[in-house]
This record gives structure tokens, sequence and C-alpha cells, in this order.
């Protein structure tokens, strides 16, 4: 696939676009460590301008090699948009993440996924709302069990915010501070006291390779978009540190969680 992209004078960030996959990704289909779909191989073969008889060759062998993410058994409760970021997570060896409205979902207890879901201006229905809160249940193995690094800024907005009611909002605060007590986890929180902060949710990807590019993913109500360019990554990057610097140390976090719990309790 490399040597065809070449060939055709292509940037990975260039035939990345054709199928509104990120930079790194292709990246690493190219190398082997990621699958892809076949409607997606067929769509780079065609750009690439691969000789018909090739592109059958190709796909036949993506579809006999390619293991499947076991994501793909949520089907369509998996949009393509999102379908590009847990395959991204399921590969990345840490995250950064800043959360200005929701405690992040590989935090999230089921009640308050379930809430969360139903709060929406286009409610899902319930078989609907069922499938996606068994993947969200399901990602968080990678923080709990295979030991994803993370370190998660949390603005105080999130924890008082009574997603589900009071009962619902004292178990995910009682959830987070077991989370912070996990050794891959990094948590802190943004004060009210630190003044405005006009930055929405974001999340820094980190990969494995010294070679490979931090993607950052940036969810809004059309989906989700991912920047990757260098300036990008850099300018994400140090507003990440900025929250850092401005956000509670993980001790007085935790201890500003555990204080909310008692004034719901």
């Amino acid at each position: 696939m490399r040597r065809y992209r070449e060939a055709a004078g292509l940037t990975l960030e260039q035939a990345a676009r054709h199928i509104d996959s990120s930079h790194s990704r292709l990246s690493r289909i190219e190398t082997g460590q990621s699958g892809i779909r076949a409607p997606d191989l067929k769509t780079l073969l065609e750009v690439y301008q691969v000789p018909p008889d090739e592109q059958a060759a190709m796909v036949t062998l993506a579809r006999e090699s390619r293991q499947r993410g076991w994501w793909r058994g949520y089907g369509d409760a998996v949009p393509d948009w999102f379908e590009v970021y847990v395959g991204l997570e399921s590969e990345a060896a840490g995250l950064a993440v800043y959360e200005s409205q929701f405690v992040h979902g590989l935090f999230q207890t089921e009640a308050y996924a379930r809430a969360v879901y139903r709060a929406a201006v286009n409610p899902l229905a319930p078989d609907e709302i069922d499938r996606r809160v068994r993947l969200r249940m399901d990602r968080q193995h990678l923080v709990t069990e295979q030991g994803l690094r993370i370190r998660a800024v949390l603005d105080e907005a999130v924890l008082r915010r009574a997603i589900g009611g009071p009962e619902v909002l004292r178990d995910q605060l009682r959830r987070l501070l077991e989370i912070a007590d996990l050794p891959n986890v990094s948590l802190q929180v943004l004060p009210f006291s630190a003044g405005a902060c006009v930055l929405g949710p974001f999340t820094i990807i980190d990969f494995p390779g010294v070679a490979d590019q931090s993607v950052i993913f940036v969810e809004n109500q059309a989906g989700g978009i991912y920047l990757e360019k260098p300036n990008e990554v850099r300018d994400c990057t140090l507003k990440f540190d900025y929250l850092r610097a401005e956000a509670c140390d993980t001790k007085v976090s935790a201890t500003m969680i555990a204080g909310l719990v008692k004034e719901i309790s």
C-alpha cells in the first residue's frame, strides 16, 4: 500500500483524507499494525490507480488476513466517525483528556452513561442506548485491565452537573475516586477559582512508536474531527499543559471529589 501511494505521488495526509481517516492510522495500516475495511481499501486503490486485477487480489488478501476489531460486533452502534476514534484509542499508548461538560466515557458508570445518552437533543431508541452503553463499558477495559495511561483534567462543572440526578452523580463521583487510585491514571480538577476557561473538550492520543504523530480528537454535535498537523498538536499540547498547571494536584482533586460525595450524601 505504501508503494502504491508513493507511486501515485500522495503523502499520508493527502491519502488519508480520501477515507476520512488520520495520517497516523494510515501509517499503521501501511506498516501492518492496523487493519483496514474493504470499502476504504477499495477507495485507496482506486485513488492510487491500481490495476483492477491487483485491486481484487489486495481486497481478497485484506479480507482473509484482517482481524476484526472487537468493537465491530456492535454494528451501527458505532458510527463511522467514532469507529476511527475507537480504533485509535485501542492502539494508543496514552491519552491526555480535558473535559468541560461530562465525565469522560472511559470513566463513566453505566447509569451515568445511560443518563448522558437519554439527555441528548435527539434521544436514541432504548435498544440503541443499551448497545452504546455496553460499548462504552467494554472500552473501559483499556484503563482497568490493560493499563492505558491517562492524564485527565476535569472542569469542576463536570463534577457538579447532576447528570441523571443526585444518586447517579454520587455514584459517578465515587467511581472517579476509584479510577484516580489506579497507577496508570492521573486525575486533576480545574476549579472554578482558576477563573474562566473557554477551551472545549479534547483528547490527545499518543502512540507507542516514536515516529507516530499524536492525534487530537475533538468531538462535536456533528461527530468529531481529527487534528494531526504538527502545529495543531503542539498548540493543543501547550493548552493541556496550561490546564494541568492551573488545575489542583491529584491529591487535592481527590479530596475535592470526596467532599462533593459527602455533600450529596
